[in-house]
């Protein structure tokens, strides 16, 4: 039986781990290493890439970064949560605010700390990325566009700091062997963000109320929830144009198979959106955004399997 004391603890401790989302963070890191074995560098062996100090250093501050934003993130939307998400801001409230603080600029210090050890650009990579999630979260997601725009944005930059480390340093004329490459990360990117950009929209009609209440301007208070639809869809079938790219130009391998299961589902999708008027149905499309998101990183395996067990190093990457 566990005392008191300690149950207030195993409390806290799950408390924490709620506001910093500790569910999302593994799923991104292994996106990142996904990323990286299977687009950026499928010419290495996976395990060459898996122990790549650097390489782990760069996931370990990105994720630091990443929970330090969740934080910052529930501190400033505590009064919203309360309308929004009354049983998860309960339980999140079992944390202070001054600890969440203080837990905030450890985790941030600390990140900043061990990017030292690549390169005084990391390091300021990372300051820009920990400012612009503050900025975001202090003030532009409050406004309706910018805000949305800039969280697609913070979603996709641990990857883009990836893409940095692979290919930063590389000579001119080597870059120019890797532009199909170049363009098939682009492609696949853009297709996350419009993604992301479309949940974070959901997200705003599912949470109208709490938004209204505290003052934000989101485009579904600012020019209504049937203009909001609009724009969704649009971006909806804005999704082809990446998917075309990635399965009639580049070969994607069996990857294939999640974008046209992914298209077919985003119909369903679009015809969904505009029959859902409650909280319980933008919930539910903002469940089926999630689940694309995540299976779509786990399905960056398929593109080519055949890398799990490629023994080759044809190429050795500058350091970022």
């Amino acid at each position: 039986m566990l005392s008191r004391k300690n149950k207030l603890l195993l409390w806290k401790i799950i408390s924490l781990f709620s506001v910093v989302r500790g569910y999302n963070i593994p799923i991104i890191a292994l996106a990142q290493y996904l990323s990286a074995i299977f687009i950026l560098a499928p010419e290495k062996r996976a395990l060459a890439v898996l122990l790549d100090l650097n390489l782990f250093i760069i996931v370990l501050a990105s994720s630091l970064t990443i929970a330090s934003g969740y934080i910052i993130n529930n501190f400033y939307d505590s009064k919203k949560d309360l309308i929004n998400r009354p049983n998860k801001s309960m339980l999140d409230r079992l944390i202070s605010q001054s600890t969440k603080l203080k837990v905030y600029f450890a985790l941030n210090f600390i990140a900043a700390f061990i990017a030292i050890f690549i390169s005084w650009r990391a390091v300021l990579f990372f300051s820009v990325y920990i400012f612009l999630i503050w900025l975001y979260s202090h003030k532009i997601k409050k406004y309706p566009f910018t805000g949305n725009l800039m969280a697609s944005l913070l979603a996709v930059m641990p990857f883009f700091c990836i893409l940095l480390y692979f290919y930063y340093n590389l000579p001119l004329n080597e870059i120019e062997n890797h532009v199909d490459d170049l363009a098939k990360i682009f492609s696949h990117a853009s297709f996350l963000s419009l993604l992301i950009l479309m949940r974070e929209m959901i997200k705003d009609l599912e949470n109208i109320k709490g938004d209204l209440a505290n003052g934000y301007q989101t485009i579904p208070i600012v020019y209504g929830e049937k203009t909001a639809k609009k724009i969704i869809t649009a971006l909806l079938w804005l999704t082809v144009i990446p998917v075309y790219i990635l399965i009639d130009i580049f070969d994607v391998g069996y990857m294939d198979v999640y974008f046209y299961v992914s298209f077919i589902i985003l119909i369903f999708f679009g015809i969904r959106l505009w029959k859902s008027e409650t909280k319980k149905d933008f919930l539910l499309l903002h469940n089926v955004l999630k689940v694309l998101i995540v299976s779509g990183v786990f399905c960056i395996v398929l593109i080519d399997p055949s890398v799990l067990g490629n023994g080759r190093n044809l190429l050795l990457f500058s350091r970022f």
